[in-house]
Parts: structure tokens; C-alpha cells; sequence
């Protein structure tokens, strides 16, 4: 069955496409502006395609009892203290979108709420993703196809049955999904990697894989396997505080990650089985023929 392609700003995704590489920010800015600066730099020098971030109304997607919940952190002693002191402003992400502008990287970002998508709408984003834990958010859902731009959704902690139902409020014409194990750091015995060509088949759309694990070889398999589009979250260092740390890869993993990438695609090569003129001298110095 075709598959279909998506256009993401000016790249491609789908089969026979190169793997489009989306360098995970999320929160491991810890906060800081210049630090998110740096993760984007490392993005861009890396050859990823995209950064992205998370956006979230705080008091929309935690209830208040979730944020009263005592958690020590850097920003206070309460789990309220600590989401507000991670989650940027518009203002913020005013600088995010004009730094990515000037260095040349797309950026975008997984919206929790209504009120998100459409502060990150401001700054015309490419596409939205939708994140595994907003899978069933069908107002969310429906708000986020509203804006009529493409939507990559990972369908981690999903029974098909959810996948399904996401997938018919928001059409397959702009849709990638991403398959994933929504734990973190992962295991290698539950990233289920053959799920890829269940997604395909089932939604005949693109199908991307988003990794948690904090190895390299998964990823570079998963393109093996058929994913066109891949995403890993990135830090300055794995031992940094922040709960996403840990399943990050740093500057030199993100940095063979996408050159591993790019080798695994050349060697996919084509399916047909022919002599290759490569071949033609070193059929003339050692094949044997019998008689």
C-alpha cells in the first residue's frame, strides 16, 4: 500500500526521502534562554533537521493539587515551583524563533493545551506535534488540525484502538505518527521496533520513531525498519539536572547518531539484485566456473 508524504516546511517526509532528524529540547533548557541557545547550536551542527520544544498553560494541563505536591528543584519546594520555572513565555519564544532564523534550523513544538497552540501559532511553525500523553485530548486534537498545518503524534503508553481514534479526528492528508515507548530512560526489551511497519500498514501514513533509550543503535535500526523521520532528545551533559536528562543524548551521540543515520540510508540502497559494475573486476579475478 503507498505511503504518503508530508512537506514539512521545505523538507520532505515520507519513503525515499532522507530520515528527517528532529533534535528533542523539550525541558532540558533547565529555564535558561542561553542555554536553549546552545542545545540549538548543537542541533544545527549535528545536520538535525529541526529542534523542538514542549509548551504547556501550567495551570491548564497540572490540577492544583498536582502542583502543590511537595518537589524540591532550583526554581522552589513544590512541583508548581518547578513546572513554571521550566516553561518559557512567548516572549521567550520570540527569541527562540528569531535565533533559529538566524542560524537556519527549523523549530516547533509539542503544544498540551489549546492556549499553547496558539502562542506557538504566532510564530507560524512549520507543523505541531502531539505528544503520547495527548493522545486522547480529542479537543485538543481537534483545536491543533484547526490550524490546518501537518501534525507528527507519537503514540507511546497507546492501544491501537486510541491510535485509531486520534487518527480519525485528525485525517491522515498531514499526519505522521511516531512510535515509541513512553518511559525514561527505555529499555531496549520494550522499544518493539517491528511496530513501525504495523503503523504503516495499518495508516498507510509516515512513520517516524522517537527514541527514549540512551544508546544509538535502536535509532539507526529504526530507519532499517522503515521510519522516515527520527527523534531524540539532546543535552550538554546526561548528568545535569532534570528529570529528561538521562535520556538524552549528548553532543557527540547526537553527533553520530545522524552520520550513522545517513550511512544506514545510503547502504539501504535498492532492492533489485543485479551485478554492479563495482563487481565486473573482481568477477573477472576470482569467479569460478565449473565444468
Amino acid at each position: 500500500m503507498a505511503i504518503s508524504e508530508v512537506r514539512v516546511g521545505d523538507k520532505i517526509i515520507g519513503d525515499r526521502q532522507p530520515s528527517y532528524i528532529i533534535a528533542e529540547i523539550g525541558i532540558n533548557h533547565n529555564g535558561s534562554i542561553e542555554l536553549a541557545k546552545k542545545l540549538i547550536n548543537i542541533a544545527y551542527s549535528a545536520g538535525c533537521d529541526a529542534v523542538k520544544f514542549q509548551k504547556r498553560t501550567i495551570d491548564i494541563v497540572y490540577t492544583a493539587d498536582e502542583l502543590a505536591k511537595p518537589r524540591e528543584s532550583p526554581f522552589g519546594e513544590t512541583n508548581g515551583d518547578l513546572k513554571r520555572g521550566l516553561e518559557f513565555n512567548a516572549e521567550q519564544y520570540a527569541t527562540i524563533d528569531q535565533y533559529c532564523k538566524t542560524i537556519g534550523i527549523t523549530w516547533f513544538a509539542s503544544c498540551w493545551d489549546e492556549p499553547s497552540v496558539d502562542i506557538i501559532d504566532e510564530f507560524d511553525p512549520p507543523c505541531y506535534k502531539i505528544a503520547s500523553a495527548s493522545i486522547t485530548d480529542e479537543n485538543l486534537l481537534r483545536h491543533t488540525a484547526a490550524k490546518g498545518k501537518p501534525v507528527l503524534m507519537s503514540t507511546g503508553m497507546s492501544t491501537l484502538a486510541q491510535i485509531d481514534r486520534a487518527v480519525e479526528i485528525l485525517g491522515v492528508d498531514q499526519l505522521v505518527l511516531f512510535h515509541t515507548c513512553s518511559t525514561y530512560p527505555s529499555s531496549y526489551r520494550d522499544l518493539n521496533l517491528r511496530v513501525i511497519s504495523t503503523l504503516k500498514d495499518r495508516y498507510s501514513v509516515p512513520v517516524g520513531y522517537s527514541g527514549h533509550e540512551t544508546g544509538l543503535a535502536s535509532s539507526s535500526a529504526a530507519v532499517a525498519l522503515g521510519a522516515c523521520a527520527i527523534e531524540r532528545h539532546i543535552t550538554l551533559d546526561r548528568a545535569m539536572w532534570g528529570s529528561d536528562q538521562a535520556a538524552s543524548l549528548e553532543p557527540n551521540g547526537i553527533n553520530k547518531l545522524v552520520r550513522d543515520i545517513r550511512l544506514v540510508e545510503e547502504a539501504l540502497g535498492s532492492p533489485e539484485k543485479v551485478l554492479l559494475p563495482c563487481e565486473e573486476p573482481v568477477v573477472a579475478k576470482l569467479r569460478r566456473i565449473g565444468r
